[in-house]
């Protein structure tokens, strides 16, 4: 198991993302250590109290990713790296771009760097559908971010380093996302519920299955890369009635950086991209534009490519959650 007597970092740790690979990675494999990276001590006081340092090899540091310094001082001794540290609210990155792009970009650029610095094995990147041909800041901070960790292999040399990107649309149940929000004004007795846009479409991933790219991306990653997970649609409209039947829709307008439908790999992309069968489930690769280690290439040239034309649009997606699919994925979300 890649992750066996293996140390990892895990940035922005004490995220919705952070304590679910945490709990998954103790579960059911062995690491040597897990180190919690974040800024919030009073988060990781919380997790700590979920995992013990007298029962599991945990340990929290207290540090910001636009700390060059303190990133040098964690990564020290780490195998791997797994960044999810970053600004995610929309409307929060476009109303404050210069801490959008302190912490998204030049916090990313601080990771490579301090990764090729102290010998990481592997990085990986978490980025988002949003990053694709991206209409508001934060998914523009995140496609730069992509840019970095891809264009970060052409500096490993004689490292053994690699660096990668997993890709993948809305967590469900995350903390600031949708579902939280409608079940508590559910809660709160409201009769109806608002939606940006009636046609709004999205990809939906589990926090569980977001864990497992990132596990399948640490073992397949040969650098510069980024995996995405084929996963199912869902109309918002539909998530609605899941969660409030007969509610009112109440419909007030897409909000500044939003999109009626979202894309997890353009048609320009899927020039590059192969299908990878993985534990029975397909994952798309988008392959870089230059391997640097040609026999790192051979490795994909059996793989199926992507026809022409090929996209992934939350909109034209063959798999797709109904209302009672949707009524069940909700039930152990807890309201905000």
């Amino acid at each position: 198991m890649i992750l066996e007597n293996k140390t990892i970092l895990i940035t922005g740790g004490t995220g919705s993302f952070g304590k679910r690979f945490t709990e998954i990675a103790f579960q059911k494999h062995k690491p040597k250590k897990i180190i919690v990276f974040s800024r919030d001590e009073f988060k990781q006081f919380q997790m700590a109290k979920q995992f013990p340092n007298d029962k599991y090899p945990i340990r929290f540091f207290i540090g910001d990713i636009r700390d060059k310094q303190r990133l040098m001082r964690a990564f020290e001794g780490v195998d791997y790296v797994v960044h999810a540290a970053a600004l995610k609210q929309v409307p929060a990155c476009e109303y404050n771009p210069f801490e959008a792009v302190r912490t998204n970009i030049l916090g990313a650029q601080n990771i490579v760097e301090a990764a090729l610095d102290r010998g990481v094995k592997k990085v990986i990147a978490l980025s988002t559908d949003k990053a694709v041909s991206p209409v508001n800041l934060y998914g523009s901070t995140k496609l730069a971010m992509e840019k970095l960790v891809v264009a970060a292999n052409s500096y490993v040399g004689g490292r053994g380093i690699s660096f990668a990107v997993v890709r993948y649309g809305n967590v469900v149940g995350s903390r600031g996302s949708v579902i939280p929000l409608f079940l508590k004004m559910k809660n709160d007795g409201q009769k109806g519920l608002p939606v940006t846009d009636e046609r709004m479409t999205r990809f939906w991933i589990s926090l569980e299955q977001g864990v497992d790219l990132v596990i399948t991306a640490l073992e397949e990653a040969q650098g510069g890369e980024i995996f995405i997970p084929e996963i199912p649609s869902m109309k918002v409209v539909d998530l609605a009635k899941a969660i409030l039947p007969e509610c009112e829709i109440k419909i007030i307008g897409i909000r500044p950086g939003e999109k009626v439908h979202e894309s997890l790999i353009s048609e320009d992309e899927g020039r590059s991209t192969v299908f990878l069968e993985k534990k029975g489930k397909r994952i798309f690769v988008i392959l870089p534009t230059y391997f640097f280690d040609s026999h790192k290439k051979q490795i994909y040239d059996s793989l199926k490519k992507a026809p022409e034309n090929f996209s992934y649009r939350s909109d034209t997606n063959s798999l797709w959650l109904n209302v009672e699919q949707l009524r069940e994925m909700v039930q152990n979300v807890k309201p905000e």
